[in-house]
């Protein structure tokens, strides 16, 4: 039976990957030259992107009890974001109606599992490890 704590860092770990997805949007715009200009085209990745993940991630256990307690786990994640990635650039594609650019697919999934695995290793670190510490 899971704990109210995992439960609350459950949520944590939810937003932190939204946060991430959106970063990682961002940051594809600002490299590009055109955040200044994106406005709603931001959408256009991050919603697809964000659905992809939590229908690939939850099947692959990224928020299982197992997974988030163990460093050695931190894999999981990262792998869940580039299975993610090509779902998410097909969403993209159906929604805009453009052709699929397989180095898009690598980069934005490259990126995204870079994310991830940033925020999930600062998760652990800071609630998990810490709270080994504590008691």
């Amino acid at each position: 039976m899971q704990s109210d704590r995992f439960r609350r860092q459950r949520i944590v770990l939810i937003a932190g990957d939204i946060i991430v997805f959106v970063l990682v949007t961002v940051f594809g715009f600002s490299t590009h030259g055109t955040l200044g200009t994106a406005g709603l085209r931001i959408l256009a990745i991050f919603v697809p992107f964000t659905l992809a993940w939590f229908a690939v991630g939850p099947l692959m256990g990224v928020y299982r009890f197992e997974i988030v307690q163990k460093p050695a786990w931190l894999w999981v994640p990262a792998w869940a974001t580039l299975v993610a990635a090509p779902l998410a650039i097909l969403l993209r594609a159906i929604i805009l109606n453009v052709p699929i650019l397989p180095l898009f697919v690598l980069i934005m999934g490259g990126v995204s599992a870079a994310g991830i695995l940033i925020w999930r290793g600062l998760f652990y670190w800071f609630s998990v490890r810490r709270s080994q510490f504590n008691g």
